[in-house]
């Protein structure tokens, strides 16, 4: 079992890095911590969190830890552009260039958003429709996951 000490310490480590999720295990128990990555609701998972706040704890399963809506809708009534494979989300299409977009940024179908690197291939992601981003889910360099949201749009 792992003591209440201990595990605040992770949280605190989590909450004070760029990493998205930490998988901690003692041998008999296992938890998963995860950050929010919809405007602060938990992702999707049989459990309810076991910490409130910016960062979510999940008892983990043999199956996935997270399940994401394909439109989710936001707040504003917008919708979110998801990851159509697993990989390396990329904003620019070099680290000396500027961000394909930024919040703000009024996109047409078909522009290019970002770059997931999958198996040593960048993939372009495009918008699927015309908007304005109003969110960047998340930070360059991040593994994200299928289905994942990266951006808001309206």
């Amino acid at each position: 079992m792992i003591d209440i000490a201990t595990l605040k310490e992770y949280i605190k480590v989590l909450e004070d890095s760029s990493l998205q999720s930490l998988e901690i295990s003692d041998g008999t128990d296992t938890l998963r911590m995860e950050k929010p990555f919809n405007d602060g609701a938990p992702a999707a998972f049989g459990a309810q969190p076991a910490v409130s706040g910016d960062v979510q704890v999940y008892p983990t399963a043999d199956g996935p830890t997270a399940v994401y809506a394909a439109d989710q809708p936001a707040a504003n009534g917008g919708k979110s552009i998801n990851a159509p494979i697993v990989g390396v989300f990329y904003a620019a299409p070099s680290p000396d260039s500027e961000p394909y977009v930024s919040v703000g940024k009024k996109v047409r179908k078909g522009d290019t958003v970002c770059i997931i690197e999958a198996m040593k291939c960048m993939n372009e992601i495009q918008a699927e429709e015309d908007g304005e981003i109003v969110d960047v889910l998340v930070n360059n360099g991040d593994l994200v996951e299928f289905d994942q949201p990266l951006f808001r749009i309206k």
